[in-house]
Order: structure tokens, then sequence, then C-alpha cells
């Protein structure tokens, strides 16, 4: 693949995703701020030196900045991108000054403003979906099955319309595409499936059939087993669309935190974690299937966004309402150097965990071991 399509294939799209998330994410931020009585002096997707930009008549400049991997919002008395008091110009504020500076609004308001770019990122995704499942349907439907061919392994191993299929030789399954994977991996062999019917769990004994054997652009055979059995292809309406589309980003969310919490148990491996580069892998991957693909990626990628920033470390929205809820607890807030503290090992922890997870990318695109078969 020459630069071009590399370009094209990939950065281009991972681009677009990531710019569309950060700006829904910090558009929240501005949004709360604003409505608060805060003045937003910066508007920025991405960090460094400013590319373009413009000033609006409320003085806030809207710019985009040379390295696009993130964004930020700085409001009026924050020091930096971070949020950070900027105690020298905080103590010596006009009243004019402090009625619209962020560090001087009441503790309610700046949890809100802060709370609000990860609300926005799940926001976005529950409308993402809701437009998807009202318009297309669903693209990665449940394993539920829709249709069973008369005549097949599925119909005689006793399969039904309306069966929810929860696992597959004790392996849960949760999309049809994942049992259709795990039926094409079979090579044949009779599989045991875990079915729901009407509320009650049963076990179908099935052995996947050879249908054709498919040759690759570079000679390899693959044979295709199919099992006879079909997703639902229903459409839905607008008011049940929205329903599911609240479920799903449930159901993506809880997903997510539980394997985090499987990787911090040590149930889980942690090569899963991926970077920058991962994403903009997958990104150009997903691209390439079709914009419905891409776009239901960009949804899972939001809410993982929203997830990320409300860990409860210094430097991320999380940190911040961390601070704001001892802030609560004590009746004030933390001295300067607690939370200069704080941001500094929230930064270190940042920092550590975008160099371990470009590290799996590395390793996981085997850039790892080619540089050490140069340099064995």
């Amino acid at each position: 693949m020459d630069i071009l399509s590399f370009l094209i294939s990939y950065i281009v799209p991972f681009l677009i995703v990531l710019t569309v998330l950060v700006f829904v994410h910090e558009l929240g931020h501005y949004l709360v701020a604003r409505r608060n009585g805060v003045r937003v002096d910066v508007f920025s997707i991405g960090f460094g030196p400013e590319l373009f930009g413009w000033t609006d008549r409320a003085g806030t400049r809207w710019k985009v900045s040379a390295v696009p991997l993130g964004g930020y919002v700085k409001m009026f008395g924050d020091a930096d991108a971070a949020s950070t008091p900027d105690s020298g110009r905080v103590s010596t504020m006009t009243e004019q000054e402090r009625a619209v500076s962020f560090q001087h609004k009441r503790l309610g308001q700046r949890a809100a403003v802060v709370a609000a770019g990860p609300a926005a990122n799940v926001l976005f995704a529950i409308v993402v979906l809701w437009g998807l499942f009202a318009t297309v349907g669903h693209p990665f439907p449940p394993a539920e099955v829709g249709e069973v061919v008369s005549g097949s392994p599925a119909a005689r191993a006793g399969f039904q319309p309306g069966d929810e299929i929860v696992s597959v030789d004790g392996e849960a399954v949760q999309r049809f595409a994942q049992l259709s994977v795990m039926v094409r991996q079979s090579g044949g062999e009779p599989m045991t499936v875990g079915v729901v019917r009407g509320g009650e769990r049963i076990a179908l004994e099935v052995a996947p059939r050879l249908v054709e054997t498919v040759t690759t652009d570079d000679g390899t055979e693959v044979p295709i087993y199919q099992i006879g059995i079909a997703a639902p292809t229903a459409s839905y309406g607008v008011l049940e669309s929205g329903v599911m589309a609240v479920t799903e980003t449930g159901s993506l969310t809880w997903m997510t935190l539980s394997a985090v919490g499987e990787m911090i148990v040590g149930d889980r491996g942690t090569e899963e974690l991926g970077g920058p580069i991962r994403i903009a892998q997958i990104s150009g991957n997903v691209a390439q299937i079709g914009i419905v693909a891409l776009i239901w990626f960009m949804a899972i990628l939001s809410i993982n966004l929203a997830l990320i920033n409300l860990f409860p470390i210094p430097m991320l929205d999380g940190g911040h309402l961390l601070f704001y809820a001892i802030e609560a607890t004590l009746g004030k807030p933390l001295g300067e150097k607690a939370q200069e503290y704080g941001f500094r090992i929230g930064l270190a922890l940042v920092l550590t965990l975008m160099v371990f997870a470009t590290w799996n990318d590395l390793v996981q695109l085997r850039v790892v071991d080619f540089l050490k078969d140069m340099i064995s």
C-alpha cells in the first residue's frame, strides 16, 4: 500500500472519527459553561500551535491546532487547558470578572460543566444509534434466530425463530456475528448451543455442514460452514428505536466497564488496550466495510471516550469531579499544593497509560518483532 492509499484508507477516517467525538465532548463543556455564565476563552480541536481559527462576538477563540489527538475548552479563570486554577489572576479579579470566571462559580455549576463533556458523548452515542436503528435497522444484531432454513442442521437440531442464543460450547455469545465466526471456525465438528426459549434455557446439539469452499487471493482454500439460521431483519419505529438505542448504550457501557474490571483483577489480558495507532487501524478497517459500520464504531468509541474521561484521575474530567466531591465533603477546596501534586500524578498516570497503550499497538502490529529481527 502506497502512502496516499494509507492516508486515505486509515488516517483520514481516524481523523474524522476523532475530530467529531472531540468536538462533541468539548461542545458539551462549552454549552453548559455558557449556560452558567462562564466566559470561554478558547475552544480548540487538537493541541499545540494553532493552524487556523477565528474569534466570535463573545470573545471565544475557536481554533484547530497542529496535534489532532484531543482538544480542550479553556475557560476564564483557568491557567491552562487542564482547567488548573490561575491563582495569581483569580485573586486580583474585579467583580465583573468574577461573575464570568469558572473558578468563582458555585460547586454544583462547576461540576455540571465538567460532567457535561462525558454526558455529551453518551448522548451522542444514543442519538447515533437511534438514527441507525430507525433507518437501517440493527447493523450488528444480537444472537437471535430470525429464520430457520428447512432441512438444515439447525432445523434438525430443533432451533426455532425467536430463540436467543447465549453460548456456544460454554463460551458466551452476544452478537449474531460472533455466532457466525464460531460456526465458520468449527470445522464441521458438533457444537453445543445454549438457547433461551420462553424464559427457559436449553442446550441444542448441532453439526455445521460444509456449503462451499472459497479460494482467497493468495490461493488459500477456505471452507465455509453453516447451520442454517438467519438473524432477524426487522425494521423499527422511531420510539422503539429510541428505546433500543438507550438499551444498547447501557449494554455497551456495561461491557466496557466489565472488561476494564476483569483487566484490573487479572482475569483478562491488557493486550486489548489500544492507543491512537490501534484506533486508526480499526477506523480504517471499519470504514472499508461501509459507512454504517463506521457510524456504529463512532458510537462505541464515543461511549469509551466518556468512560475514560470519568476515571477519577486528575487531568481527566473524573479527577476534577473527585476534587469537587472532596470539596463538598470538607466544605472548602483542596489546598493549592494538594491540587498541584494531584495534577502531576494524574499527568504521570495519563502519560504512562498512553505509552503502555502505544506499546500494545506496536506489539499487535508486530513492529517490535520487526525491530528485533533487524537488530539480531
